[in-house]
């Protein structure tokens, strides 16, 4: 039989980490070790148990999941930590990641996310919940993208990216703004070497992280 995971629970609220212990020790593949009702007893049991995963709420009065986080990261490295937590706020996902959180679940999520969250970071992965995976995927994108176009496209080369980017065809393009074939596709090759792209693929991560490709009430482009 294979061993399983262990778990130190961290949470402020007794009725929150009565009701986890319920649902992880439902699951055979999962133990709890220790809970804590605040963040120094948390430190205190994962030095003591050192399990797998300690699964921290933000806010203990005297010492947070973040706090705990960072000296977790320190002292002891091999021990994963999710934040589980009511905060949707950009600020505390980010700072969780940067101390060193391997998973952030809200509260809000499903039973059956936080047991997936619990075995990916388990087996070496990151866990993020979607909403604010797509956050980080947008700040990313923002980062990484070519430079802005301001001075770098003309009107027109813009206007054929967006048309591009949602999916017309050079003809369309054509018919919509009213220019010939061979112009659009003069623009096409221009935008591609001067924002320094490979594909279209690019072209739509461009115009994503530019808020320049939006849906028009959910109708596909021809």
């Amino acid at each position: 039989m294979l061993k399983p995971i262990r778990l130190i629970i961290a949470d402020d609220h007794v009725i929150v980490r009565e009701g986890l212990v319920a649902l992880l020790e439902d699951e055979p593949d999962l133990e709890v070790v220790g809970q804590a009702g605040t963040g120094r007893e948390a430190v205190s049991l994962v030095r003591q148990h050192r399990p797998d995963i300690a699964l921290l709420d933000i806010a203990m009065g005297d010492m947070t999941g973040l706090e705990a986080t960072r000296q977790f990261a320190r002292e002891l490295p091999e021990v994963n930590v999710v934040i589980l937590t009511m905060h949707e706020e950009e600020a505390f996902f980010f700072e969780a990641l940067q101390l060193g959180a391997s998973g952030y679940i809200l509260k809000g999520a499903r039973s059956e996310e936080l047991l997936t969250a619990i075995r990916a970071v388990y087996g070496g992965g990151v866990y993020l919940p979607p909403k604010l995976a797509g956050r980080l995927v947008r700040d990313y994108l923002d980062d990484h993208l070519p430079p802005a176009l301001d001075g770098t496209l003309t009107s027109r080369e813009r206007e054929v990216l967006t048309l591009i980017a949602q999916g017309l065809t050079n003809g369309n393009i054509a018919k919509q703004l009213t220019l010939s074939l061979n112009t659009v596709k003069t623009h096409r090759l221009r935008i591609y070497q001067k924002l320094n792209l490979r594909d279209r693929a690019s072209l739509v991560n461009y115009a994503l992280g530019r808020g320049l490709l939006r849906p028009l009430n959910g109708q596909n482009h021809p």
